[in-house]
């Protein structure tokens, strides 16, 4: 598809934004250049949560001697500009302060503090605003902050491994690999990008698994969320190191014990519910969710997903094993082929 010139530059916004996935929640990933004629001049991303925003980082980038050249400019940034005084000030009022005229924006922002304040204070200033460029990809990069504060829960994100023949466990307790070398790799940038990484209790038991980003040491490790309704699992198991906060939902304690977390849920509800209201009040903004097949199912069963990505090993079968869930998804969103494996990605809605 041919691009004008204002989506071409906020394509480059958002080629930038995309560098701060997985270091920037639960603030958005934003990307931001400034525009002299045909010529960007600045530009910049937000890189880290609590560090400046992508339009501090790009005025700041603008050469000295190019810096006469910003009130004449326009600005392109993905997310609308913040309004308000958080770790950082507010956006907009710097974007006033730079003289810049005219803003192009890929989407407002439904972080409440924001939520079109930004536009209405560049507006009020007479400051012309330009809203809706490439609108649909940057939801779409963004859409782990977005569904957190429209849906008021974490962005869900379903994953397993089956054999060719639909199998994800093998008949005995013990654990059965299933994908090959290079898909766990990947597996594991797959972690690195979400706030945190969800198993139930059995899973636990069966694979004893340490649910980190590998290989050690990690700059950022997502926090483990554990579902054990009765509080079943010994201490002894790796998830419980202390090297990694640990949220247990459960329906008997409250609370917290050094690196543990519990989140209670009411013992008669739908689990899947209560869990993401607790789990979005807690601030995860984004759950890789691992397994097993009954958790899984009962994501499913709710509706309360976003992606699945399934990974079939085309070359290994399993016909005495425990079979996938059984819902169907339709077409894939995305299908990539790695050595032996297949992943599809499957969106709701």
């Amino acid at each position: 598809m041919q691009m004008n010139a204002d989506e071409r530059y906020m394509f480059r916004c958002l080629e930038l934004a995309r560098h701060g996935l997985g270091h920037t929640a639960p603030n958005p990933m934003v990307g931001a250049i400034l525009v002299h004629g045909d010529r960007i001049i600045g530009e910049g991303y937000h890189q880290i949560c609590g560090g400046p925003h992508a339009e501090v980082n790009c005025f700041d980038a603008v050469r000295p001697q190019d810096r006469h050249l910003i009130p004449a400019s326009t600005l392109f940034v993905s997310l609308e500009p913040c309004a308000h005084h958080g770790r950082t000030p507010p956006c907009a009022d710097r974007i006033l302060r730079e003289g810049i005229r005219e803003v192009v924006i890929a989407i407002r922002d439904p972080f409440p503090l924001v939520a079109g304040r930004g536009i209405e204070i560049l507006q009020s200033a007479g400051v012309l605003v330009r809203l809706g460029v490439l609108a649909e990809a940057a939801e779409s990069l963004n859409r782990r902050f977005l569904t957190f504060h429209r849906k008021g829960r974490p962005y869900i994100i379903l994953k397993w491994a089956r054999t060719a023949d639909g199998m994800i466990a093998g008949p005995g307790p013990s654990r059965m690999s299933i994908s090959g070398e290079a898909v766990r790799a990947l597996v594991h940038q797959w972690r690195y990008e979400e706030a945190a990484i969800m198993v139930g209790a059995g899973t636990v038991e069966t694979d004893d698994p340490l649910l980190t980003v590998r290989p050690l040491p990690s700059p950022r490790q997502p926090v483990r969320i554990i579902l054990d309704p009765n509080l079943r699992l010994d201490p002894a198991h790796k998830v419980f190191d202390r090297q990694v906060p640990v949220i247990i939902c459960n329906t008997l304690r409250e609370g917290s014990d050094g690196h543990l977390s519990y989140l209670r849920l009411p013992p008669s509800a739908d689990l899947v519910p209560a869990m993401l209201k607790g789990l979005h009040a807690a601030g995860i903004q984004s759950i890789l969710v691992e397994g097993g097949r009954k958790l899984l199912g009962s994501f499913l069963d709710s509706g309360q997903w976003d992606e699945v990505r399934r990974i079939t090993a085309t070359d290994k079968r399993c016909p005495d094993g425990y079979p996938e869930p059984g819902h169907i998804f339709g077409e894939p969103a995305g299908c990539v082929h790695i050595d032996q494996d297949i992943i599809e990605t499957f969106m709701n809605g």
